[in-house]
Order: structure tokens, then C-alpha cells, then sequence
């Protein structure tokens, strides 16, 4: 597996306990990359993931939901809505990894740790995010602009 690749996992498998059992971020974070023995910088990259998305998940979901009207958000699994979670504020929030390479790592992990039929369904959702990336980066903008 790529290193940024495990370091997605990394945090992939800290939201889910985030969302499972709500525990502290920080204990979660540390714990998830002790465990996958990441190196300082991809240990900031898991960190930064997490750190991320864990403020945007409202609006993250809300554009989730929107490209997924046939799938209410409370019954995707948590793998899977954490992995599109993280893609989308890749692609979006950060701005930092090019869609095609969120959108790939993001089917790969499904493939990983989601259902057989994950990774069809992540692809799906992305793809339709894809074609609004620059309406949901504006949204995002705004959204930090009243932030400050």
C-alpha cells in the first residue's frame, strides 16, 4: 500500500471510532497512527484529514446527500461515508490533492474495507460530486469566509 494511502486509512479508521464511540480526537488520532507506524509526515497528513473533516462533516454530508438521494446518509455504512467524507474535503476543503487522485485512492480503500459493492458506490457518488467541484469549493469558501 502507497504511504499516503496508509496514512488515508489512518485516518479513515479514526473517523469511524470518532463516529462509532466518540472519542477524544486527539487519543483517536495518536492511537490510529501509532498503530499504522506512520512516518512524522504522514502522520500530519492522517492528522490533518481528521483535523479537517471532523468541522465540515454537517456540510460535507449535506453535499453527500445530495448526490445520493437514493442513499439517506443514515443508511451508508460508516466506512463508506467516512471514506467519501474524507475524498470530498480532499477535493474541495483542502485543495491540495487533484480530484482524479482523491477520487482513486478513495475507490481503492472502499475496496479495502468496504462492502463488494463500495467501491462501485463511492466511484458513483465522487463522480457526481466531480462534476460540481467548483460550486462545492465556493460553498466551502464561503462557509470559511463567515467562519473568520
Amino acid at each position: 500500500m502507497k504511504p499516503r494511502t496508509r496514512a488515508r486509512c489512518a485516518a479513515l479508521q479514526a473517523l469511524y471510532e470518532i463516529d462509532i464511540v466518540g472519542h477524544p480526537l486527539d487519543r483517536v488520532i495518536q492511537e490510529r497512527v501509532d498503530e499504522a507506524e506512520l512516518e512524522d509526515s504522514l502522520a500530519d497528513f492522517a492528522r490533518q484529514i481528521v483535523w479537517g473533516v471532523v468541522p465540515h462533516m454537517e456540510q460535507l454530508d449535506g453535499f453527500i446527500s445530495q448526490h445520493a438521494p437514493e442513499w439517506p446518509l443514515d443508511q451508508v455504512s460508516i466506512i463508506d461515508r467516512n471514506i467519501l467524507r474524507i475524498a470530498l474535503w480532499e477535493i474541495a476543503v483542502s485543495d491540495q490533492t487533484p480530484m482524479k487522485v482523491a477520487i482513486n485512492e478513495a475507490v481503492e480503500i472502499a475496496k479495502a474495507y468496504g462492502s463488494d459493492s463500495a467501491s462501485r458506490f463511492v466511484n458513483g457518488v465522487l463522480g457526481s460530486l466531480a462534476a460540481k467541484q467548483n460550486e462545492i469549493t465556493n460553498a466551502f469558501k464561503h462557509l470559511s469566509q463567515k467562519d473568520s
